[in-house]
């Protein structure tokens, strides 16, 4: 009844239009309540969402957080990934990478600005755990953990091994029946390590820290049996790696099978595709040593034998030259006598080329005497200077024939001797023009008159052509 009484005012007023404009006027927002209207709709309803995008502009700062760009061809969104929720990944993100990643919408008030807040990230293609694989080995490639030149050789016969796996998996079973078998007085010592799960990687790292610290070990063993690449994750870390390159200590990794690739069998000394190929590796069977003893004592005993034959022979020539010293003398005195007579001619002879080589030699020393080089450079000079001598007078001589007649000709050329021969110049006042023929002169016009000796000033009354 109220409402209806209302529109009745509103009818009855209508001729303003006041009321009926204040009725229908928008509602207005400031910024901030939009914002915050606008956080409290996205925040809501896109609490829990999946997204499928390229990233870009990825950026990992020293706060440990990503931070990125998640697009597709038409659109993008930032996103951010927190640093306590980067530890459940085992991978990096990079520029270019598909990803699927899971996380809630926010709204940043103070820029208007919505985002992705990750929580959860995995590649798209090559699994999360393949691609982290790659990554850490072309990063600990670049290190030189992996280098050939890095890598020990194995003791032939170890005295100590100790060995780091789960003591109740199969691995060690099987690795320790392989030893018993072939060498039952090795010495083991086993450093209990969980292989696989959250921790696993610490222990291993520390285990073989340990053995390094603490046990007299000739080579220590890093083995667990097969498993997905999950389970063997533990051996894929990068401080296990890093623990195994600086041990003092040689490494044998044999981790899972033999189609089994890991990290720790990229950075260990030897590789082992099994436990029980890293037992065969590092014992020989005892009954193959106990044979080859056997053969390396017969062929020594042989040797003795011979030698000891030999040594009786020599003994029993020699007591036959005891037995007749006469006899022994005698020949050596023959052989003595030969040798006195060829070591006659072999130094008659190295004399003779002596002689002769003194001979050159005094030749080419004469001929290269200083006192023959002086007087034959003496020689020289005094030539050289008699022709110089002459060469310069002869020069001298030219040039003073040359001068005299250049000066003759200067002499005939210069104007002052030709007026002394009673020739003159004639000029034009007062502009001083020589005057070389009548035309150039008018009646009552003043000439001088250059003479061999003094000058006139004339006076023309007639010009005669």
């Amino acid at each position: 009844m109220k409402a209806k009484d209302t529109r009745s005012r509103r009818r009855s007023n209508g001729e303003d239009g006041r009321l009926e404009s204040q009725e229908t006027a928008p509602k207005i927002f400031s910024v901030t309540e939009l914002t915050s209207a606008l956080q409290q709709l996205i925040e809501t309803r896109f609490a829990f969402v999946w997204l499928e995008g390229e990233i870009s502009n990825f950026s990992s700062p020293s706060s440990g957080h990503f931070y990125m760009v998640i697009k597709d061809g038409k659109a993008q969104i930032r996103a951010v990934m927190f640093r306590p929720q980067i530890r459940s990944i085992r991978f990096v993100p990079e520029n270019g990478m598909k990803v699927l990643a899971r996380g809630r919408i926010t709204v940043y008030a103070p820029r208007g600005e919505y985002q992705l807040v990750i929580d959860y990230i995995e590649p798209i293609g090559a699994g999360a755990l393949a691609l982290a694989f790659e990554q850490l080995k072309k990063k600990l490639a670049a290190q030189g953990i992996f280098d050939q030149a890095l890598k020990r050789t194995l003791p032939f016969l170890p005295k100590r091994v100790a060995v780091i796996t789960s003591p109740t998996g199969a691995a060690i079973k099987d690795f320790l029946k392989i030893i018993h078998r072939r060498f039952a007085n090795l010495e083991i010592t086993i450093l209990p390590v969980r292989v696989q799960g959250e921790g696993a990687a610490c222990e291993i790292a520390h285990a073989l820290d340990l053995a390094n610290k603490a046990l007299d070990a000739d080579v220590i063993v890093l083995t667990r049996g097969g498993g997905s690449l999950e389970d063997l994750w533990a051996f894929n870390e990068e401080e296990v790696a890093l623990a195994i390159r600086r041990s003092r200590i040689p490494v044998v990794s044999a981790v899972g099978h033999e189609i089994d690739l890991t990290i720790s069998d990229m950075a260990a000394d030897v590789r082992a595709p099994t436990p029980s190929a890293a037992a065969e590796m590092l014992v020989r069977e005892k009954e193959g040593l106990e044979e080859k003893l056997f053969l390396i004592t017969a062929r020594i005993r042989r040797g003795i034998t011979g030698r000891l034959s030999s040594s009786r022979e020599r003994l029993e020539s020699l007591s036959k030259a005891v037995k007749q010293p006469e006899r022994a003398i005698e020949d050596m005195w023959i052989r003595l006598d030969e040798l006195h007579a060829r070591l006659t001619v072999q130094i008659r002879r190295s004399m003779s080329e002596v002689q002769r080589e003194l001979k050159n030699a005094a030749r080419a020393l004469s001929l290269r005497s200083p006192l023959g080089l002086i007087s034959f450079s003496r020689e020289k000079i005094d030539g050289l200077s008699r022709g110089l001598t002459r060469a310069c007078f002869g020069f001298l001589s030219g040039r003073k024939t040359d001068l005299s007649a250049a000066s003759r000709q200067i002499e005939n050329l210069n104007p002052f001797a030709i007026l002394k021969r009673g020739y003159s110049i004639t000029t034009a006042l007062p502009e001083k023009k020589i005057v070389r023929a009548g035309s150039q002169v008018k009646e009552g016009q003043l000439l001088e008159v250059i003479l061999g000796s003094g000058s006139l000033v004339c006076v023309t009354k007639e010009v005669k052509q």
